[in-house]
């Protein structure tokens, strides 16, 4: 088991020194190619490691009914909140506690 990890290392050695060279030999950054080169090996190791489940697929591995995980209801009160700005606009001044009262007494 050595032998092969050591064989894996050398493999991964000699990608992190092509990327090296194909960038031009940056000089005090061999460090960092190795790292890229650990990445791209473990991604082609294991390349679904990093997706999520489907959640559509029960866990026996059936589909179920196309439904939504939970409904959202974005689109009917976007930007309709009362007594604030919308969409980014901004109030040109702090209120004062009058018409701040005055507001809130609105929404």
């Amino acid at each position: 088991m050595a032998e092969s990890e050591n064989i894996q290392q050398a493999k991964i050695r000699a990608r992190a020194r092509r990327m090296w060279r194909a960038d031009g030999s940056p000089k005090g950054q061999m460090a960092e190619y190795l790292e890229r080169a650990r990445e791209l090996q473990a991604i082609e190791d294991n390349p679904g490691a990093g997706q999520l489940p489907n959640p559509m697929i029960l866990h026996h591995g059936e589909i179920q009914p196309e439904q939504p995980v939970e409904e959202a209801e974005l689109m009917e009160n976007l930007g309709e909140f009362p007594g604030r700005a919308d969409q980014g606009e901004r109030l040109s001044a702090p209120l004062v506690k009058k018409k701040a009262r005055k507001l809130l007494r609105e929404s």
